[in-house]
């Protein structure tokens, strides 16, 4: 997946951007809006990634395509456990580790995705993605803890060399699927043939 995220974009802007991303991406990954549902219904994009405090799942999905997916970020039990009562396909869960992008934020750790892995994850759950200061050395905690998969920013974006980087993290998370046996339903590993 690759997610679109430019919180201090105009909409009209973000529509360009969001169609010039869809044709870079050419369908070789699915492409999420961050929080403008708006933006994505417009673009026809996949789905859209929703922040805590943005519209429930449900709501977003009037404004959406049928079959489109719709994320939600979570730093909770509780807010998990709503974020599944309304309806989201999938949880991103955060903040892992100390992270530039939330500096001064005290991380929750491994130790609240393993909590949400009980309450809303696990085979017949949401599929959990861990955000926050992930790298090719820690995504194993992650993992570990009941994650599916992980989001990651600077450890890509900020590299010398990010498609060394892109390649780097998927090494790591095809090594700690394989370790923790992480399966999908189709007996495939997650995000098997693409950089996630």
């Amino acid at each position: 997946m690759v997610q679109l995220r430019a919180k201090e974009m105009p909409g009209g802007l973000m529509l360009s951007l969001a169609l010039e991303l869809a044709r870079a991406i050419d369908g070789r990954a699915v492409l999420l809006v961050n929080e403008r549902v708006d933006v994505a219904a417009t673009a026809k994009a996949p789905g859209v990634q929703l922040g805590e405090q943005a519209l429930a799942a449900r709501d977003a999905r009037q404004l959406l395509a049928p079959g489109s997916l719709v994320g939600r970020s979570v730093h909770s039990v509780e807010g998990a456990m709503q974020a599944a009562a309304d309806g989201a396909d999938f949880l991103v869960v955060g903040t892992m580790f100390q992270t530039g992008s939330h500096p001064g934020e005290e991380p929750a750790g491994p130790q609240l995705m393993r909590n949400m892995a009980a309450r809303v994850g696990g085979a017949d759950g949401l599929p959990l993605i861990g955000i926050g200061g992930i790298t090719p050395d820690n995504v194993d905690a992650v993992i570990g803890a009941g994650a599916s998969g992980v989001a990651v920013i600077r450890s890509i974006l900020s590299a010398d060399d990010p498609r060394s980087a892109a390649e780097q993290m998927r090494s790591a998370l095809a090594e700690s699927w394989q370790r923790h046996g992480a399966l999908l339903d189709n007996g495939a590993r997650p995000g098997a043939g693409r950089t996630t």
